[in-house]
């Protein structure tokens, strides 16, 4: 087969193929091969090509006669870096490598990975001071009331924080089932943010915080989830009377309706802010991360999974908005939620 013969079949595959001739160079190359090696690689060694040891101890094998042999090989792309699954064979003479990228699946199997070490992490530390309470009370403790009653205190603590972290894990396998799915029902926002505040004033009166209520597109209407826009106010004003400053206001306010860059629409702009310390800079890109934690000493002490603000940026994403953090250390904390007002196609 002539070399331009060679070149257009393996022109034909979407994935990087890459042959290596009797010579030990390479015979030719394919359009995604140079995007993962670099263009001009025709007609050079193969070890100057590859460079990696398991690829080249891989064709050695099969240049020995072995039967096809698989590999890993390690590259990059900008600032990422991507992992092919390699199978090198014989092919009348010449070497054959086909790459099949494996990056994504690696990258969802790290993430798998990290996930399952949280929660882990996450049920370890109240299970474990649940343990040794039981084990106290059961020895030392059985006939010391006063103690008795402050570690059933805390077992209690430390169990409710457990259901709260299933609630909220469950909680995300259900947002995140359903975040292709476009929801349909019309919404009055004002109504649902006068519902939220409502229901959470004896907790923000126990943390000694007013929570203001500006509805100045008090009739605005968007397609939503009841139960999913409510959960995403609740947390973001919950977040504000927990870590808003003892004494000062949580104001949420609900804009009128206008042409927003972000929604390439019409859409409303959803804000709450407190006037607490403030997150600094360094923390904001990574707030929605699963069971990532500013102050985890603090966070726990209040309650919170780390998983408040994964969730509302699922619930956003689904209703096509947009999540916006902004604090200034010192000065509070401000989370903006866009919704659009049009109908979701």
């Amino acid at each position: 087969m002539t070399a331009e013969r060679i070149a257009a079949v393996i022109g034909a595959l979407p994935m990087p193929v890459l042959l290596i001739g009797p010579d030990e160079r390479v015979r030719a190359t394919n359009p995604p091969m140079d995007r993962v090696l670099g263009a001009g690689l025709v007609g050079k060694h193969y070890i100057t090509a590859l460079r990696q040891p398991s690829v080249i101890d891989a064709i050695t094998a099969v240049r020995d006669g072995a039967p096809p042999v698989t590999t890993r090989f390690v590259g990059r792309d900008g600032a990422r870096d991507t992992t092919y699954r390699v199978v090198v064979a014989q092919a009348d003479g010449d070497i054959v490598l086909s790459f099949e990228d494996q990056t994504a699946a690696e990258d969802a199997g790290k993430m798998r990975r990290d996930f399952v070490a949280n929660v882990s992490h996450e049920l370890r530390t109240p299970l474990t001071a649940l343990l040794g309470f039981i084990e106290t009370l059961s020895g030392a403790a059985r006939d010391d009331p006063a103690a008795r009653d402050r570690f059933l205190g805390i077992m209690a603590h430390e169990a409710n924080r457990m259901t709260r972290l299933v609630d909220d894990l469950l909680s995300l396998s259900r947002v995140e089932e359903d975040e292709r799915v476009r929801p349909r029902e019309h919404l009055d926002l004002g109504g649902l943010l006068s519902s939220v505040i409502k229901g959470l004033e004896p907790q923000a009166e126990a943390a000694g915080v007013t929570v203001s209520l500006d509805l100045a597109g008090s009739d605005e209407m968007v397609p939503g989830d009841l139960g999913q826009l409510v959960q995403v106010f609740t947390n973001l004003i919950e977040n504000g009377i927990k870590y808003g400053a003892e004494g000062q206001v949580v104001t949420v306010t609900l804009s009128p309706r206008k042409h927003d860059a972000r929604l390439r629409g019409e859409g409303v702009q959803i804000t709450v802010a407190d006037q607490g310390e403030g997150i600094p800079s360094h923390h904001i890109a990574r707030l929605t991360e699963r069971f990532y934690r500013v102050d985890n000493h603090r966070s726990r002490e209040v309650g919170g999974t780390g998983l408040g603000l994964a969730i509302v940026k699922h619930i956003v994403n689904r209703h096509r908005g947009r999540l916006l953090i902004e604090s200034e250390e010192g000065r509070g904390t401000e989370v903006s939620v866009f919704l659009p007002t049009q109908s979701l196609s």
